[in-house]
């Protein structure tokens, strides 16, 4: 599998490879092009060339290509869920929702190609002014391994439909289904250049993406050290920023809930994609006329999950994406338990054994009684790990809830309306949840406030980040 730049193969220049494995076998998958400073050059190159063409066409045909785009990710959508599965590691039935998902993406920003954009001003004797929007030009995605499919549908769908070329990187453990999606795009009949994916580490071809003075906007999803320090390397060439850096997101469930409807949110918002999701339920907070029986229910249901290869029927939660990722998690427990700072409920260590011998498994796992400065509510825990506090009322759990320096999602679980308005005032958050979590259809502008980036994703509003105005000021 190679690297797509102008619509064709490329081979990496120093021509040495990067291995992609099953995080739940090990077994090797394929490999690609440990790309280089001179790969991002001939990408940006291409895309640049492409730019011209690409812009004048109207946004209703460029809508056209990712309209059919969208149904071959729909024809070949079993094809990709085995694909993505393999080399993430996700159960096959997240995939299929992933990879039907950036189908969604694509038809939405399909639908809204016809919509008309820019502004009319009369300014009386002094004239009047015509002012549209224009794409920048080269722009440069860099995308993360725990949701790669829907997160390129984020980036390629607005900037291509306002008419920028794309250079994107995907990461390197999960590069696989990335390339296989854009040359779908290809065979729905993008034109040579304006999309092209460079493999490689992040400290090379990363870096030399975000330091190429011809690119005009970086969207990168990630951690915050890495978005920190893509922020200082684009400040040698002033240029348009779209950082989604994590988060710890807080669920609150108040005395009044839905409580067997909150516990399957809880569930689901911390143990899908084996927690490695942004917007994950990250911190638990229960109202403490319901946590004895709350953390009861959600036990029993934790147990209940059935962990193995993603690959097989039944598996409700898979392996972690590396080793590395198996170790954080492994870390983050032992320091909590051995500081004393929580008591694990259920979980708290590695799988093994018959059927987890080479894979990266960890116990879905549920710790109470945590203290309120300790590491595991203060940092982001990218895994299967949930910690579970007892609040004594909403004030109580809106305090914790802003105990942190993330900000991207947070739910609120509750009949009241007034609890809802309270928590939508004073929650610091980009989007609140009302008796859900996770949900991000492709309408929603999506991003967070604090550490946890800036810029959104998704929506019409998407489109402005992707384009800049131009004003015609007509003095007759």
């Amino acid at each position: 599998m190679d690297m797509l730049i102008n619509g064709t193969a490329a081979m990496a220049a120093d021509e040495t490879w990067i291995e992609v494995n099953n995080p739940a076998t090990g077994e090797y998958i394929d490999k690609v092009p440990r790309g280089s400073k001179e790969d991002v050059n001939a990408a940006v190159e291409a895309a640049d060339a492409a730019f011209g063409a690409w812009s004048q066409k109207t946004t209703r045909d460029r809508g056209l290509i990712l309209c059919r785009a969208a149904e071959l990710i729909r024809r070949d959508h079993k094809d990709l869920a085995r694909l993505l599965t393999r080399e993430q590691g996700k159960p096959i039935r997240e995939s299929t929702d992933e990879v039907r998902g950036c189908a969604n993406i694509l038809e939405y920003y399909a639908s809204i190609a016809g919509q008309p954009d820019g502004e009319a001003i009369s300014l009386g004797k002094a004239g009047d002014c015509l002012v549209t929007r224009v794409p920048l030009g080269v722009c440069a995605a860099i995308i993360p391994w725990n949701m790669p499919v829907i997160i390129m549908g984020w980036k390629v769908g607005p900037a291509l439909l306002a008419g920028n070329t794309l250079v994107l990187k995907p990461s390197s453990s999960t590069p696989l289904t990335n390339l296989t999606i854009a040359g779908l795009l290809q065979e729905a009949g993008l034109p040579a250049g304006v999309l092209n994916v460079v493999t490689g580490p992040g400290d090379t071809t990363g870096t030399a993406l975000v330091q190429h003075p011809r690119v005009k906007k970086i969207s990168f999803t990630g951690d915050c050290a890495t978005g920190r320090r893509i922020r200082e390397m684009a400040q040698d060439h002033i240029r348009t920023l779209t950082l989604e850096l994590g988060g710890s997101d807080p669920m609150i469930v108040m005395a009044d809930a839905d409580i067997p409807n909150a516990v399957e949110g809880a569930l689901r918002g911390r143990f899908y994609n084996a927690g490695q999701i942004c917007t994950a339920v990250k911190r638990l907070y229960l109202h403490e006329k319901i946590a004895e029986e709350f953390i009861s229910l959600l036990t029993a249901k934790v147990e209940g999950l059935t962990i193995g290869n993603g690959l097989l029927p039944g598996t409700d939660m898979g392996p972690l994406n590396s080793a590395e990722q198996l170790g954080r998690i492994s870390s983050v427990v032992s320091e909590t338990t051995g500081r004393e700072e929580g008591t694990i409920r259920t979980g708290g260590c590695p799988l093994t054994g018959p059927g987890f011998e080479k894979g990266f498994f960890f116990k879905p796992t549920l710790i109470t009684d945590v203290a309120p400065d300790a590491a595991l509510l203060r940092n982001e825990v990218f895994g299967p790990v949930l910690p579970v506090m007892t609040v004594p009322d909403l004030g109580a759990a809106i305090r914790e809830a802003n105990h942190s320096k993330y900000g991207l999602g947070a739910s609120v679980w509750t009949k009241d309306l007034s609890t809802v308005k309270q928590v939508f005032r004073e929650v610091n958050a980009g989007i609140i949840w009302v008796n859900r979590h996770l949900t991000v259809p492709p309408e929603v502008p999506f991003g967070g406030t604090n550490e946890s980036g800036i810029g959104r994703e998704n929506g019409f509003k998407a489109l402005d980040s992707y384009t800049q105005s131009k004003t015609l000021y007509l003095g007759w």
